[in-house]
């Protein structure tokens, strides 16, 4: 399996974006990045299928203060094939997250997502 190809690089830009932008819309929108094979893997649980990543999202976005999403900063992102970067902050709330986005068929396949809190 090659991580690197060239020809999905420009699919993983279009699903790193619209990912991106879907916050401001909901969990509906950020559903529509991911099929019921996807997967969110973080430090206190693997989030499997649809359902369960949209529980994921709804208590993020729920639990988010107000101010956070002025305070959202991506400080790092890159994309290679398949792969997708992001490292942000959102201080006073998160001095360190990142996420790792193996996109396939166009979907988020895996993702990988840790943060730092203060």
């Amino acid at each position: 399996m090659s991580f690197a190809s060239e020809q999905s690089e420009p699919i993983t830009k279009k699903v790193l974006d619209h990912h991106l932008g879907a916050f401001a819309h909901g969990v509906d929108e950020l559903l529509k990045d991911y099929d019921d094979d996807s997967a969110i893997v973080t430090p206190e649980k693997t989030f499997r299928g649809r359902e369960e990543i949209a529980g994921f999202f709804k208590a993020f976005l729920e639990s988010a203060d107000p101010t956070f999403w002025p305070a959202f900063k991506i400080t790092s992102m890159s994309t290679t094939g398949a792969i997708a970067y992001m490292a942000w902050e959102a201080r006073p709330w998160v001095t360190l997250a990142t996420d790792t986005l193996y996109i396939k068929d166009g979907k988020i396949s895996v993702q990988t997502f840790t943060s730092f809190p203060t």
